[in-house]
């Protein structure tokens, strides 16, 4: 069974960064395109970034694009997401998930069918 664990989510003032981790177990992460998600209280889960399976393709949400960075290391079976200049919008509890498609002009859940069970991320002052 496919398993993703995330971590490295906590509590931070705005302008600071954090990475989260995204580690998977039962399976190698390196034939899949991963994800990172986030849902704040209240609204929609929405698409943050993309990665592809090789690493060579990324994809960001225009509300982090220059803040936020995804990178994969197949060799440790784990994919993370650099977040800087972190604000209080970003508050939400953070996804990551594996798929086999990669797009670069959506992230879409539909694409995505194996899920971490979240980090919370706090950005506040």
């Amino acid at each position: 069974q496919l398993q993703l664990v995330e971590s490295g989510g906590g509590f931070v003032q705005p302008g600071g960064s954090l990475r989260l981790s995204c580690a998977a177990s039962g399976f190698t992460l390196d034939s899949y395109s991963i994800a990172w998600f986030r849902q704040a209280p209240g609204k929609e889960r929405e698409g943050v970034s993309c990665i592809s399976s090789t690493g060579y393709m990324m994809h960001y949400a225009d509300s982090v694009k220059g803040r936020f960075a995804v990178s994969r290391d197949n060799g440790k079976n784990t994919v993370y997401l650099q977040m800087n200049g972190l604000q209080p919008e970003d508050t939400a509890v953070y996804f990551c998930a594996a798929g086999n498609t990669y797009r670069d002009y959506i992230i879409s859940e539909t694409d995505f069918g194996s899920w971490g069970q979240g980090t919370q991320v706090t950005v506040s002052s």
